[in-house]
């Protein structure tokens, strides 16, 4: 006789066995997801009645401090972590890392997710090798392309770019305007 899966297990969105294993370690775990455009960070522990979100942010949150850079970036993906991470200052002091189905690829944005929650005091193991650099963690990567598609091809620039230009950003301040709103998420906490 064949059983029937859970509902999320048909769906491909929960991993039972990851999550349980997770689950009995019996430490806080920061779980990450993403979607095409935000990020979200929460920090969670397991009850039996269920999960209890401890602290939790989104990359739209960021537009409070003064991101005005579109939120599905690698610098926005840190800025989350380092939100979510001063958001639950007092109240966890170790986790474990929750990617869910996301796959791991290293230097991705999960990881500067992790890295944000770390550098905001949390500690999570982590081979330090995954994290990305803090040169592509502050947008330098995006600034150098903006850079040279603008010297080599308007149009395109204008194409490629034109979220960040909507919001009154040049794409080649970005590694400035990270450093800006890190400044002003660390004011408020």
């Amino acid at each position: 006789m064949m059983r029937m899966q859970f509902r999320r297990r048909r769906e491909k969105r929960t991993d039972y066995n990851r999550r349980l294993s997770l689950l009995r370690s019996g430490k806080t775990r920061l779980v990450v997801r993403k979607t095409l455009r935000h990020y979200f960070a929460q920090l969670v522990d397991y009850t039996p009645q269920g999960d209890r979100v401890l602290a939790a942010s989104n990359s739209s949150e960021l537009k409070k401090y003064g991101w005005s850079a579109p939120t599905g970036n690698l610098p926005s993906a840190y800025l989350t972590g380092f939100l979510c991470g001063l958001k639950a200052k007092g109240r966890v002091k170790q986790a474990v890392l929750d990617l869910g189905r996301h796959d791991s690829t290293k230097g991705g944005a999960v990881y500067a997710v992790l890295k944000g929650a770390i550098d905001a005091g949390i500690e999570i193991p982590h081979n330090a090798e995954i994290l990305p650099s803090m040169e592509r963690i502050a947008g330098k990567h995006i600034a150098d392309y903006a850079e040279a598609l603008k010297k080599s091809d308007q149009a395109e620039f204008r194409k490629r770019f034109a979220s960040y230009l909507k919001g009154d950003l040049k794409p080649e301040e970005v590694p400035k305007k990270f450093e800006e709103t890190k400044k002003a998420i660390e004011l408020k906490f």
